[in-house]
């Protein structure tokens, strides 16, 4: 039998009888969140710094007066497989600051000879004649010596930038206190106490200097290089009590308060069509000012001028003992300071504590902070910043601070009551409506970071997070 499928034939599609849900959605108010975005983090640095308010844009630190007799990191140049130091780069020896004879330090330079060394291998032995100085370009090298009942103890690691042997440029009779053994494998540059002497004997400017560098010791100095304040205790009797004042130093440092700023632009028709349910203009607002705080916590960790980073001093900075951040490491890092307020560590950094942690068979306690539950160590939170950079090599730092005026800690600076203050710190001005019917408002923040005093804040380097392969 044959059927007509001709379209005559068909049966009629049925009638709609009520509101298709392509159309009611047309016409529906939908449950909808504010724009959300994924650049938001805790900004744990933001939370904890104590702000200090500061009027005329200027923070100036007084601190007593201190002696400073070049204790800096050193910079080399790279050239394929030949490294050599910058010449001006040796006046980050003690006895070389403020040297500023640019043939003689070209020749001091010239002079230094280049070393590669291979894991395991020993630099300098305990006890033989200390006849070099030593300037590491790259690598790792662990200072061991012989503790009181015979045992092997781990007295310091230093890393790139790092020296070790200054006295035996000046001392004839110096011997090496303690064995410098390669940990990685790396570079250094040796300079000789002869060649050190026959470019001394050819330059009468470096003569002087050498002669007023050797007469800094007469003065008295407390361990931290401070002028010392004369005093005189359990004596009897009726003896002459030593005068004294507290020396300033005459040109302390100043922070000023750096900038951040947007201009974010608004299409009127949006801001006047678009406000139901939300305020499109507010939301704008709020995620550019999530965007700005977010490049302050950045700038506060990084800036070469005031980010924490670049402002520990270098005798606060240590290296890892063997690359993982172990207990050990985070117990050196704490001791350098009295009151450690907290840890700041990439989030990645704190996973690599987790299983340094654990391989020990160690479960670091909780804190409260800010009604949240942290890890801490010792008591110390470690909060996560995933604005501490990581490198190529994967690896990152750990900054430990104390906070405070009261403490001489560290502290965030900012003004507040500006014109149109939005937020603390933080205005926004409306700036006008264009020709293109385009709403501006310039978004400003003001902010920086001060170390009142350098055991403030410490800086575990070169610390290695990549997972190890057992």
């Amino acid at each position: 039998m044959t059927v007509d499928s001709s379209p005559e034939t068909q049966p009629a599609p049925p009638r709609q009888s009520s509101l298709a849900t392509a159309a009611a959605r047309n016409l529906a108010t939908t449950t909808k969140s504010a724009p959300q975005m994924q650049e938001i983090t805790s900004r744990w640095l933001l939370r904890m710094l104590p702000w200090v308010e500061t009027k005329g844009g200027t923070y100036r630190v007084n601190r007593r007066l201190t002696y400073a007799v070049g204790d800096g990191v050193i910079e080399f140049v790279q050239d394929g497989a030949s490294v050599r130091v910058i010449p001006r780069e040796l006046g980050e020896l003690a006895m070389l600051r403020g040297f500023d004879d640019e043939d003689a330090l070209r020749e001091l330079a010239s002079r230094c000879v280049q070393r590669d060394f291979r894991p395991g291998e020993v630099i300098v032995e305990r006890g033989a004649p200390a006849q070099h100085i030593h300037l590491i370009a790259h690598g790792r090298v662990g200072h061991t010596s012989v503790g009181k009942y015979g045992d092997t103890v781990d007295l310091a690691v230093l890393g790139d930038g790092d020296r070790f042997g200054e006295h035996a440029l000046l001392d004839g009779q110096g011997t090496w206190d303690y064995t410098a053994t390669a940990e990685t494998a790396g570079t250094l540059l040796t300079l000789s106490r002869a060649d050190f002497d026959a470019v001394l004997a050819a330059s009468p400017a470096l003569q002087d200097h050498i002669t007023r560098f050797s007469s800094l010791p007469q003065q008295r100095q407390n361990r931290h290089g401070e002028a010392e304040i004369a005093m005189s205790a359990g004596h009897t009797g009726e003896p002459e009590l030593p005068g004294t004042f507290v020396d300033y130093e005459l040109r302390p440092r100043e922070y000023e308060l750096s900038i951040a700023q947007t201009v974010l632009r608004v299409h009127t028709r949006v801001a006047d069509l678009y406000n139901e349910p939300m305020n499109q203009t507010e939301e704008q607002l709020r995620l550019t000012i999530e965007a700005l705080r977010e490049r302050q916590e950045h700038e506060l960790v990084n800036n070469r001028e005031f980010g924490l980073l670049h402002n520990a001093a270098f005798k606060q900075r240590i290296q890892t003992h063997s690359g993982p951040p172990t207990p050990d490491d985070l117990d050196e890092l704490l001791c350098r300071r009295r009151g450690t307020r907290l840890f700041l560590a990439h989030p990645r950094t704190i996973a690599a504590i987790g299983r340094e942690f654990n391989a020990r068979g160690l479960y670091p306690d909780h804190v409260d902070v800010g009604g949240q539950s942290v890890p801490a160590w010792r008591g110390v939170p470690i909060l996560p910043c995933n604005k501490i950079p990581i490198s190529r090599e994967n690896t990152s730092s750990i900054i430990a601070m104390r906070t405070g005026e009261e403490n001489q800690g560290v502290i965030g600076l900012r003004q507040t009551g500006l014109p149109e203050e939005y937020e603390p710190g933080l205005s926004v001005r409306f700036m006008g409506i264009d020709e293109k019917s385009i709403i501006s408002y310039l978004v400003t923040a003001y902010y920086s970071a001060a170390v009142l005093v350098p055991d403030a804040l410490g800086v575990l380097e070169n610390v290695q997070i990549a997972r190890r392969r057992d």
